[in-house]
């Protein structure tokens, strides 16, 4: 997590300090990727046939999947235990964030915290510790909707306007070529 700038706070002394749910949950599914590689590693060719794009899948909602995506997942989770609490885990948190308000999510967040600490598994310490650090401001979110999702979509085609914008000649070429592209309703990025 970046730090928060506390100075700012008295200039918007009522602002609620809130945490964006992409960047809590990626933690979740890091430590689930991190299980998945190192059970992966001490699998045998024949039984690593099932874990073949396996990410995706196990990082889906359980109730999103198919029947055939159910049934590939429920084999990867025979082969191992820690995968398959590791995959609970990432169901509870998942849990968590659907909460409607911060009373339920308050309550989801504390029983995936006891569950992830029953289950001890190290991947997940990183993420115990930002919830630990943090949790104030993650349940924010659940009285305050609102999000940066659209400012970080926009600085994110920024860099890649920027890293192929070598062949503009003047910065203003460059400006409107990334107004046209961040505005949702404006044409396709123009070309140099």
């Amino acid at each position: 997590m970046q730090g928060i700038h506390w100075h700012r706070l008295k200039f918007f002394p009522n602002a609620a300090i809130v945490i964006d749910r992409f960047h809590v949950g990626r933690y979740c599914t890091r430590a689930l990727e991190n299980v998945r590689k190192r059970v992966q590693k001490a699998l045998t060719p024949e039984e690593s046939k099932n874990f073949k794009r396996s990410r995706k899948l196990l990082l889906m909602h359980m109730n999103k999947l198919n029947d055939r995506g159910t049934l590939v997942v429920e084999r990867m989770l025979h082969v191992s235990e820690d995968l398959c609490n590791a995959h609970l885990l990432k169901e509870k948190f998942y849990e968590f964030m659907d909460s409607k308000n911060s009373e339920e999510a308050r309550k989801g967040l504390q029983e995936f915290v006891v569950y992830a600490s029953v289950v001890g598994l190290s991947e997940f310490s990183e993420h115990l510790c930002v919830i630990s650090n943090w949790s104030e401001y993650i349940l924010n979110r659940f009285d305050c909707r609102y999000t940066n999702c659209f400012t970080e979509g926009c600085n994110n085609k920024i860099k890649v306007l920027k890293h192929i914008a070598f062949c503009y000649r003047n910065f203003h070429n460059l400006r409107q070529c990334i107004l046209l592209t961040v505005n949702p309703q404006g044409p396709t990025p123009c070309r140099a």
